[in-house]
């Protein structure tokens, strides 16, 4: 049995004019088709310390071994709908994940969707509706055989991987865990329920009994669920420990508070409970003025020295830009309309982010592409970006195939 800690990092993603959001708790009831059977039990992280001298630090026991978690029972080859009870989006529905088995494969990746985020009336005024068998049932058509999905392009490097695919409708970057809570400026619903980082240890649950021989897990997402995918990395290493777990962040940058404001960070850790689902020996993650995400950069890389972990962004992507916009000056337009982050300053950031918060060689890589686009890994901008001769595809190939770790900027 294998024990998971807490982790810490913080975002969301918004569309320019509105926003998305999916979210968690116990149990599950399982709604897939009949057919193989992927596994049962599982385990494995990376990091410092631990096994061999070379492996993560962490606990030999935990909640998510044992015989009485039920592995999932889905056909190989096919994406299939797990109902997981306790699992809930924002406003409340039932959810769950996707997975598709792959026969042969002892690698799994982990996907976390993508979509808008909820911290004030603008922003919370969207409805998220649900997402279920029958939303799944419709991305699974489309978008669930595109970029990285794409089992049939000898261009992907992943193509062979046993896939999760979780959704995204709890409007708090996979990361909350509050109920009953009061959104300023908001008409109706006032009170939210954020439950992403809750549901994603009932998703865990169930996954890693199901894939109980896998030698390298992905941890990837895009947007709202790269900031997720970096937000939950700690955990999910924790709970697949010793078994390595690599980081594929897609625009999802946690900037040093010059460009993050902390009014803006401390909206986000008040409504959603981000204190509370911090990792615990993270403290500076969380500091005094509101700020510290960066912090969790650092935290990451200090205590887990010999993982792979990576970050694509375009250097003035639209979306995130706007969405930091709500924090200038000092929080002057939070509940209000927010313009969005110089594309010049948002550059600085990721500079910064890069240089002084991910420059231990072997440990971060990162991909900048010159450009205002949001999000690389799903659609045909997975294989058709190339900066300075690299392209994309050769890149993500070398971070998930223990090739060189390389920073690639225009």
């Amino acid at each position: 049995m294998r024990s998971f800690s807490i982790p810490c990092l913080t975002l969301l993603t918004l569309t320019s004019s509105a926003i998305l959001g999916c979210g968690g708790d116990q149990g599950t009831t399982e709604t897939t088709s009949s057919g193989t059977s992927s596994s049962s039990s599982g385990g494995g992280a990376g990091g410092e310390g631990g096994t061999g001298g070379n492996g993560p630090t962490c606990s030999p026991e935990g909640p998510f071994d044992g015989p009485a978690i039920k592995p999932i029972d889905a056909p190989p080859g096919d994406w299939s709908w797990v109902g997981v009870d306790g699992a809930q989006c924002r406003d409340g529905s039932p959810t769950g994940f996707g997975v598709r088995p792959q026969t042969g494969s002892d690698k799994l990746i982990i996907y976390l969707e993508g979509g808008g985020a909820c911290f004030n009336g603008t922003t919370c005024g969207i409805n998220l509706g649900s997402f279920g068998s029958a939303a799944f049932t419709a991305w699974k058509a489309s978008a669930g055989n595109t970029g990285i999905f794409n089992k049939d392009n000898a261009e992907n490097p992943v193509k062979n991987w046993n896939m999760v695919y979780v959704p995204y409708c709890s409007g708090d970057i996979h990361a909350g865990n509050t109920k009953g809570v009061d959104i300023p400026g908001a008409l109706s619903p006032k009170n939210q329920t954020f439950t992403g980082y809750a549901n994603i240890y009932l998703y865990l649950k169930r996954i890693i009994p199901t894939f109980p021989n896998i030698s390298k897990v992905l941890l990837t997402g895009i947007s709202a669920g790269g900031f997720g995918a970096a937000y939950n990395y700690d955990r999910i290493a924790q709970a697949f420990c010793p078994t390595p777990v690599i980081l594929l962040d897609d625009s999802g940058p946690p900037m040093a508070d010059e460009y993050i404001a902390p009014c803006l960070q401390d909206r986000w850790r008040t409504l959603w409970g981000l204190n509370q689902t911090l990792p615990a020996d993270c403290p500076n993650c969380a500091t005094p003025n509101g700020g510290g995400i960066v912090n969790y950069v650092d935290f990451l890389g200090k205590k887990y020295p010999n993982a792979r972990l990576s970050l694509i962004s375009s250097t003035k992507d639209s979306v995130i830009s706007l969405f930091f916009g709500y924090g200038k000056n000092t929080c002057k337009d939070i509940d209000g309309i927010a313009t969005p982050v110089d594309g010049n300053v948002y550059s600085l950031g990721l500079a910064d982010l890069r240089d002084n918060h991910m420059a231990t060689p072997n440990l971060w890589a990162t991909y900048y592409v010159d450009s205002t686009t949001h999000t690389y890994l799903l659609g045909p901008s997975f294989y058709t970006t190339t900066v300075n001769g690299t392209r994309l595809t050769n890149w993500v190939n070398d971070v998930v195939n223990d090739g060189p770790m390389n920073h690639i900027a225009p």
